[in-house]
């Protein structure tokens, strides 16, 4: 899945990427927003940053996200 700038998404499951740490659990549940899909690597394994509801920026593994309307 190809996520690109202002994709709503939700983080819907834990990662089973080494970069998942224990406090990004709280995480699971909330929605957001990409702010950089790092589209020059164009990498499913890279992190993205992501603005999340309440909890501001961060990177996240591309496997504990989904696209939402």
């Amino acid at each position: 899945m190809q996520f690109q700038r202002g994709n709503k998404i939700e983080v819907f499951q834990k990662s089973g990427d080494e970069a998942w740490e224990p406090y990004m659990d709280d995480f699971i549940g909330l929605h957001g927003y990409v702010t950089d899909p790092d589209t020059n690597i164009n990498d499913p394994e890279a992190l993205i940053e992501v603005s999340l509801e309440g909890k501001g920026t961060h990177r996240l593994p591309q496997d504990c996200l989904k696209l939402v309307e």
